[in-house]
């Protein structure tokens, strides 16, 4: 079997970082590795999951030649069930330790550290954090501009509805309300074409609307850093945290939601808690919580995965 000895404290530490093609799972595992990155050297090498048979094969003959050309990974981490047989082949071959994120479909005992948002309801076991949603590589600003704020749009999913004429009602109605701030207005893939090309008709004076695919991929934490206040559909969980993460006031514009899941707890978790609200307690004269704290999710289990050992004999 080969072993990947763990090197001296100043060396840099070999990471792979399994990618499954999704870019909201990719977000995830990159912001845990900048965050260690934070606290250690890393040398990190991005690799793409090879089909479930290639990497059940190379489990089974300790080999992996498709990543013949890579140093020997000493940490392994992933998010997506795409993500999982590589990671247990990687720890059988290399003895590499790995870091799952999002409750995996496999017992959690088969790997190394497991990150698991609270509403996925993750049994407490001593390799597995507990997180606020999440982890994302949005990092927390203290210079958001008062007179900015930002309108995030998804659309249709397993859990939420689109109700398009209610939905451009209520932005419409935010925009009325705030005739002194400058808006940024954005969609997302799942944005159907007709709420779009509505979407862009709301562009005017003070209405800027960029459109997802005109964005970078570092666009959406460059407007978050400037906003102070973003309003976020509420399908669009990952947004929700990473609007939070960065230190905005977030309130939410509802969808109608399908029958009771996960996220819908998650919702109703934050809105309990007073990070965020809903356009409706808004229009009340609550006006957009200041979150309780700050949620830095991605450092937090950083320093707790160097406290458990992660990069230590």
């Amino acid at each position: 079997m080969n072993h990947v000895s763990r090197q001296h404290s100043s060396d840099p530490v070999t990471l792979w970082q399994i990618c499954d093609g999704k870019r909201g799972h990719q977000n995830q595992s990159t912001g845990l590795i900048e965050a260690l990155r934070r606290h250690a050297p890393l040398t990190v090498c991005r690799v793409a999951a090879p089909p479930l048979m290639r990497s059940l094969a190379s489990c089974l003959n300790r080999k992996t030649p498709w990543a013949r050309d890579l140093p020997p990974p000493q940490v392994a981490v992933g998010a997506g069930h795409a993500t999982h047989a590589v990671l247990l082949t990687l720890r059988r071959v290399y003895r590499a330790r790995t870091i799952v994120l999002m409750r995996p479909s496999l017992p959690l005992s088969w790997f190394d550290y497991c990150l698991v948002p609270s509403h996925d309801n993750p049994p407490v076991r001593d390799n597995v954090i507990i997180t606020t949603g999440a982890v994302n590589p949005i990092q927390l600003q203290s210079n958001h501009d008062p007179g900015h704020g930002l309108i995030l749009v998804g659309g249709p999913s397993r859990h939420y509805r689109l109700d398009p004429v209610a939905l451009l009602s209520r932005i419409r109605q935010l925009l009325a309300g705030h005739t002194r701030r400058y808006w940024t207005l954005s969609n997302s893939p799942r944005t159907p074409a007709q709420l779009t090309r509505e979407l862009a008709g709301l562009e005017a004076d003070g209405v800027d609307v960029v459109l997802w695919d005109q964005c970078d991929e570092g666009w959406l934490a460059g407007a978050l850093a400037r906003s102070s206040d973003v309003w976020v559909s509420e399908d669009s969980i990952s947004m929700i945290y990473e609007a939070l993460t960065a230190g905005c006031r977030v309130g939410l514009l509802p969808l109608p939601r399908k029958s009771a899941s996960r996220l819908h707890r998650a919702i109703d978790q934050l809105q309990h808690d007073r990070f965020v609200c809903t356009q409706d307690d808004w229009t009340s004269g609550a006006g957009l919580p200041v979150p309780p704290r700050p949620l830095d999710e991605a450092n937090r289990c950083a320093r707790l995965l160097l406290e458990m050992g992660l990069l230590t004999e």
